[in-house]
């Protein structure tokens, strides 16, 4: 699709990839929407952005952070678009400043250090893995503070020390001092939130802590504080677990591969700068470092990784090796066919990067909800404090104490952090099994698939005919008539000819063993003869392999022959004849075949409740045929490119989610309209793979059926977590209305929720 014809994004104006149907909601793609930073493979910015300037920031984690910083950067002229990362920590910001110091200022005066990456790069990539340091001698030093807080009061009130003196003072001290040594980051967020009119958790909690000191309530002050920080701890370590899947990715492909030189040594060179055509050596047990074909040797090869095949896959000369693939067996020698940020594993990487910042339709309803829900939080607290005293004739200090309770409960962090870490961790699962998703929306959006509309050739099938059926007529031995067609077939390029040179072990164009070879007999006046076939002259004798046309021309063929024939070719086969002086000697039947995971793959479709249509360019016969053998609901013969766009519009026209499964650059335009495309990466082409939103690592089908699962399980977990959070605090406001609640208590809510939906969430990358 040219830059001309394609749609624009209605909020920036930015070229966009072909439409999705409306109904159904999509990401958008712009400088104004979260999306992932490319350390790997940056994409192509719109005309009008400048310059990319790419930080990781260390406590920038959730999206009242994202608020933050946006509503801090919109004041400073000169910015074009902002992409966050919060998995990641990374934040890129588009703009046509002359120098960078403004943004890095403005960051700065809301307590966000940058710290400024490369645009790409692995290095940049494997710097933002880093994790920031949890205090926990301090949190720790913290609570014991609190708690000895909690037990002076304890003895002060039950009169086991004495009224007045050091026994009234002591809580305040050890209070103070517990939120001093564990709170002042929190108050530190807070007063930045509240001064650039921005009401996060970290401005509910300050209040929350300080209105607590006011009324004499010190040793829960202090309790609240250190509970709160210990949760926010608690959430950074167990947010690790998801980010640690793109840490997972970058450890596959070692740094160093041995590389050969000009003089014939062979040195230990760092993989990012060994070029494309290098010839690269691989030992036994090491990780492949690049992307590559192999040119000598032959081994077992590990590509669970990549592909997520459970099996090593044996591998020699001409076969394509991924970076990051472990060689298990023998040694062999490779040359480089993709720089290292280019490779298929860069690409994964990158991929799931960009997965990690986009956000799917229910995360950013969720998003939505917690920015009016907060403010509304802290209207309504307000309104506890004041009403009941000023006009019910209420106990200040009671509704007041109702009110920090109210402010405590209202925490939108579970629920915040129930949709990000389920849909990350849902990813991470799905790449583990070589499905590479590229966008949570795709993935919460794979349950509602109603139909997937599958290419024949390339995807149902291998794509490349396969001799099928051998029928010696008679008047020659079989092992001869496979050696004269052998013989004919190995010195044409035409695919039927090449199948059954195949066949036969004998392909002429491509290298094989001597004896096979050997088998082949000498060829003289050989001729290729368009449309119909080849023939040639062998131990003095002509033979001719071709269509029937070609055999008709040299002589009547029996009646018997012809109705075999027609019997194949209604089967969706192509036949060609062996014949000589005498007349035909032998049939080859050749058609494309089914891929061995098709057929399970399109009934544990059905199983699921969703239905199948093939689409083909072939011709009628051979189109049914291979709908009868693969199970499919429906198909259609006949296709072009645009054909096939238009079944995926008629379908979609009458209500339905589709998904459409292809391999070439003609499926592109079909993949690009479907609601979800699923692209065969392994043969498919690069237009494919890039058009298409979830990409099947190992072109095995039945990784479109584990993806609906993988969707329907996390869209599970995702509901789970939602109402857990809200369940939790409704009942909760509700015991503070009733008076039953206290601030540790709400805490402790807080906290667990916010803990258990983390949890459960992690659950995903167990599917």
């Amino acid at each position: 699709m040219n830059a001309a014809s394609s749609p624009h994004c209605s909020c920036c104006g930015h070229s966009q990839p072909p439409a999705k149907p409306e109904s159904h909601e999509q990401p958008c793609r712009c400088p104004n929407e979260s999306a992932a930073p490319a350390p790997l493979a940056p994409a192509a910015l719109g005309a009008a952005s400048a310059t990319r300037a790419m930080y990781r920031i260390m406590n920038m984690d959730c999206p009242m952070e994202e608020a933050l910083i946006r509503a801090k950067l919109a004041s400073v002229p000169g910015i074009q678009g902002l992409e966050f990362n919060l998995m990641q920590r990374v934040l890129i910001v588009n703009h046509s400043l002359p120098s960078t110091e403004p943004i890095e200022a403005a960051l700065r005066a809301i307590d966000m250090t940058p710290e400024s990456l490369a645009p790409a790069g692995a290095d940049a990539a494997r710097q933002a893995q880093a994790s920031p340091e949890i205090p926990w001698r301090r949190l720790a030093v913290a609570g014991a503070l609190a708690a000895a807080s909690e037990a002076c009061e304890w003895l002060r009130e039950s009169g086991v020390t004495p009224e007045g003196g050091l026994a009234l003072i002591l809580p305040l001290i050890l209070a103070v001092a517990a939120i001093l040594c564990g709170g002042l980051g929190t108050y530190r967020k807070g007063w930045l939130a509240v001064r650039n009119l921005n009401l996060n958790i970290n401005a509910l909690m300050s209040v929350a802590v300080t209105g607590a000191l006011l009324i004499g309530q010190y040793p829960e002050a202090a309790m609240v504080m250190v509970l709160f920080n210990l949760s926010e701890a608690i959430e950074a370590k167990s947010f690790g677990r998801a980010r640690n899947a793109i840490r997972e990715l970058l450890s596959l492909a070692p740094e160093t591969a041995t590389v050969l030189r000009p003089d014939g040594a062979w040195e230990s060179m760092e993989a990012r700068r060994v070029p494309v055509g290098a010839r690269v050596r691989v030992r036994p047990g090491e990780r492949v470092a690049l992307d590559g074909v192999i040119v000598a040797g032959h081994s077992a090869v590990n590509q669970a990784p990549i592909t997520g095949e459970s099996l090593p896959v044996d591998k020699g000369v001409g076969d394509p090796v991924f970076a990051g693939s472990i060689n298990e067996s023998g040694s062999f020698e490779c040359e480089v066919t993709a720089e290292a940020g280019d490779s298929t594993l860069a690409r994964i990487i990158h991929a799931v990067e960009e997965a990690q910042g986009s956000r799917a339709p229910i995360q950013r309803v969720v998003d939505s909800f917690a920015r009016v829900y907060t403010p509304a939080i802290f209207l309504a607290a307000l309104l506890v404090a004041l009403i009941p005293p000023l006009f019910l004739n209420g106990d200040w200090p009671r509704w007041i104490y109702t009110a920090l309770v109210l402010l405590v409960i209202g925490c939108p962090c579970a629920l915040v952090i129930s949709t990000p870490v389920t849909l990350v961790s849902g990813m991470a699962a799905a790449t583990r099994h070589g499905l590479l998703i590229k966008g949570g929306a795709f993935l919460e959006q794979g349950r509602k698939l109603q139909w997937i509309s599958l290419d024949k050739t390339g995807t149902l099938t291998h794509g490349r005919p396969r001799q099928t059926d051998f029928v010696p007529l008679g008047g020659l031995p079989g092992d001869q008539a496979l050696r004269l067609a052998a013989s004919l077939a190995a010195r044409s390029d035409h695919p039927v000819s090449r199948a059954v040179a195949e066949a036969a072990g004998a392909d002429g164009a491509l290298p094989g063993p001597a004896e096979l070879t050997a088998r082949l007999a000498e060829v003289d006046d050989f001729q290729a003869l368009p449309g119909r076939g080849v023939s040639g002259v062998i131990e003095g004798r002509p033979w001719r392999l071709g269509n029937l046309r070609l055999t008709e021309e040299a002589g009547p063929v029996p009646d018997e022959v012809k109705a075999r024939v027609h019997d194949l070719e209604k089967q969706g086969k192509s036949v060609v004849i062996l014949s000589g002086d005498a007349g035909p000697r032998a049939l080859f039947a050749v058609a494309d075949t089914l891929r061995d995971s098709a057929v399970e793959a399109v009934a544990d479709l059905h199983s699921l409740g969703v239905r199948t249509l093939m689409l083909t360019g072939d011709n009628e016969h051979s189109a049914a045929a291979m709908a009868r053998q693969a199970g499919v609901d429906e198909y259609r013969s006949g296709l072009l490119p645009e054909d096939k766009l238009t079944e995926v519009e008629r379908m979609q026209a009458g209500g339905a989610v589709v998904g459409m499964a292809g391999d070439g650059i003609n499926d592109a335009p079909a993949l690009a309209r479907a609601d979800i495309g699923f692209a065969m990466a392994a043969a498919g082409t690069d237009t494919a793979m890039e058009t298409a939103d979830v990409a099947l690592m190992d072109d095995d089908l039945r990784k479109i059926p584990r993806f609906i699962r993988l969707s329907r399980a996390t869209h599970a977990i995702l509901v789970q977590n939602i109402s857990l959070a809200l369940g939790v605090k409704a009942l909760f406001l509700l015991l503070t209305m009733l008076g039953q609640a206290t601030m540790w208590m709400a805490v402790f809510a807080d906290v667990g929720t916010s803990l258990l939906v983390v949890a459960n969430g992690l659950r995903a990358m167990r599917l």
